[in-house]
Formats: C-alpha cells, sequence, structure tokens
C-alpha cells in the first residue's frame, strides 16, 4: 500500500476501511469514485461481494419458517464479526483476502 492520497483525496487505509462502513452500499460508492488506488478497489469489491452475498443470505433465511429463523442471527453475527476484521484489517494497511471473494476482488482490482 502506498501511504501518498488516492484519487478520493483519502489516505488508502482510511479509504480502505470506509469501503466496508455501510457494507455493500459504501463499498459500491468507493469503487465508483476511486479511479487509482488498487488497495481501495479491492477493499471495495471485497465489501460488495461480501456483504452483498450476506445480506442475500439473509434475506432468503428469513423466508424459511423455523431453521432459517434459527440461522439469520447466526449469519447477521457473521456480518458484524467480518465487518469489524475487515475494517480494522484495511485501516492497519492490509490487504486481508477472504476465502474466494478476495481472490476475485484482487483480480478485478488489478484489471483496471
Amino acid at each position: 500500500m502506498s501511504s501518498s492520497k488516492d484519487s478520493t483525496g483519502l489516505s488508502p487505509n482510511v479509504a480502505g476501511l470506509l469501503c466496508y462502513v455501510a457494507g455493500w452500499i459504501s463499498g459500491i460508492v468507493f469503487l465508483i469514485i476511486e479511479k487509482d488506488s488498487k488497495f481501495v478497489k479491492f477493499h471495495a469489491l471485497q465489501s460488495i461481494v461480501t456483504f452483498g452475498i450476506l445480506t442475500v443470505v439473509q434475506i432468503i433465511l428469513s423466508f424459511i419458517p423455523f431453521i432459517g429463523w434459527v440461522l439469520v442471527p447466526l449469519v447477521w453475527i457473521l456480518m458484524v464479526v467480518l465487518w469489524i476484521i475487515l475494517m480494522i484489517r484495511a485501516y492497519s494497511g492490509v490487504m486481508w483476502k477472504l476465502p474466494l471473494v478476495g481472490n476475485w476482488a484482487e483480480q478485478q482490482a488489478n484489471k483496471g
């Protein structure tokens, strides 16, 4: 990670952290506005995919009686734990990759 500012005017570690603040929504915002930093693009993409998938899973599970209703809080706990860890790692300047999602996000961030 470079210590210089990215195209948002923020340091990359702050922009990386902000990619996760509002889940997939802030990921989309930073993916749209970031033009230069692969570090920020990586975190934006990882945020979009990770929290997007987990949000869809939660919605689907909420319609499944009993078992789904039991699993929704577990998915919510997973989301909160990932949210905290990913924000801390991004602020620390680490491109911490989640399984599957992280490798894809890195490949996409390096394309542009």
